[in-house]
């Protein structure tokens, strides 16, 4: 295991999740419970009025259960970003739906917009997937106007952005269903889990089911005494989230604006550094938005064209600098050969090879954002 210098991210955590886990384990009660209950509906909270909310095990399982939930299946299409994480076109292939990529909107802007969403629609699109990518809200108005005029289901991948609003309104709350992830590098960790959210109440119903095998009743009710049986509605998958993982969820939850106004200050830091650079560091414009609150959930760079990525990460390692790539192409995978042309996301081509991923944790300091810069351009020289 390399011991890093600084290292891409750190769990804010302290005594509080310690205490949280050990309660529940004291409690004699450790799958879906109260504390569940008491996650999911703080959530939604945050999210807006009347959004409702389910845990479940991963920002995949959300999202598979949103497709799901939405009848998403056998010769309908998908629209996503070509820049995103594989789970997104993973669970259109899971349900034998096909995933279509749009591109990013500029060099500057990663996200998808309303614009390049239309120029890939067709008559087989059931739903479009937006990614709000390093926690930098799309821009969803054009995008919500645009599926109701093709009478399309829209999803939020919101797994960077819990935190995040747009036009003072949260993400997660545009869609008919949003996903969240709270992986272990999240804004809001975990470990493993996540969260779907809605504001129709039949779609919050049938996620809240299928999460839990399709089932009228919790084990948790039977417990209670408040059920004795129970039947199953559809068949469901079990993508229930348990006790341990929702008490660490309420703690986070506590912490995360102050967490993500920390990470926005170190944000600020890298931009002041790499100004004036051949770096660039993208959603320039968006800061420039009163309109918009971002999650500063990764900090990616884009590096100068004709500069090695492979050997400005073995710089940094040297150093013991910990990098990463926020993503990789789905062209380069080997489920996924042949099944795009790269040349029709030019942006997205432009951009995915040059993509860098710089340390960003609410713990770190001026001093490693500057190290961490000075090492980025020694190597880019």
């Amino acid at each position: 295991m390399m011991d890093w210098k600084i290292q891409l991210f750190k769990l804010n955590y302290n005594e509080l999740e310690k205490k949280a886990v050990s309660d529940v384990l004291d409690s004699g009660w450790i799958t879906m419970g109260e504390n569940i209950i008491n996650f999911e509906k703080k959530f939604g909270e945050m999210l807006g009025k009347d959004v409702l909310c389910s845990a479940v095990s991963s920002g995949t399982a959300a999202m598979h259960l949103a497709f799901l939930a939405l009848d998403i299946g056998q010769n309908d299409e998908v629209v996503m970003p070509a820049l995103t994480f594989v789970s997104d076109a993973n669970c259109a292939r899971l349900v034998n739906a096909k995933p279509v990529l749009a591109d990013c909107s500029s060099e500057d802007n990663w996200n998808v917009s309303a614009e390049s969403i239309k120029k890939v629609i067709t008559d087989k699109t059931k739903a479009i997937v937006v990614v709000h990518y390093a926690g930098y809200p799309c821009d969803m108005r054009p995008i919500v106007d645009l599926c109701k005029e093709e009478g399309i289901y829209l999803i939020e991948d919101c797994a960077h952005a819990p935190g995040a609003f747009i036009n003072d309104k949260s993400v997660g709350a545009w869609g008919d269903i949003g996903c969240f992830s709270f992986f272990t590098n999240k804004n809001l960790s975990v470990g493993e889990g996540g969260m779907t959210s809605t504001s129709n109440k039949n779609l919050g119903k049938r996620l809240a089911s299928l999460r839990s095998h399709g089932m009228t009743s919790l084990t948790l009710d039977r417990h209670k005494g408040r059920s004795i049986t129970y039947d199953v509605n559809e068949p469901g998958i079990n993508y229930r989230m348990d006790e341990m993982r929702a008490a660490l969820g309420l703690t986070q939850l506590e912490k995360l604006f102050e967490a993500n106004t920390l990470r926005k200050n170190l944000t600020e830091r890298y931009r002041s550094n790499f100004e004036n650079t051949k770096i660039k560091i993208p959603f320039n414009k968006f800061l420039q938005s009163n309109s918009c609150v971002s999650a500063f959930h990764i900090l990616p760079i884009l590096l100068p064209i004709g500069v090695n990525r492979t050997s400005v990460i073995e710089h940094c390692r040297k150093r013991g600098i910990q990098t990463s790539i926020h993503y990789p192409a789905f062209w380069d995978f080997e489920a996924y050969k042949d099944r795009f042309d790269k040349n029709d996301t030019p942006e997205a081509l432009n951009i995915i090879p040059r993509e860098l991923t710089l340390p960003l944790y609410p713990s770190m300091t001026f001093e490693q954002v500057d190290e961490v810069t000075r090492t980025i351009l020694e190597a880019c020289e």
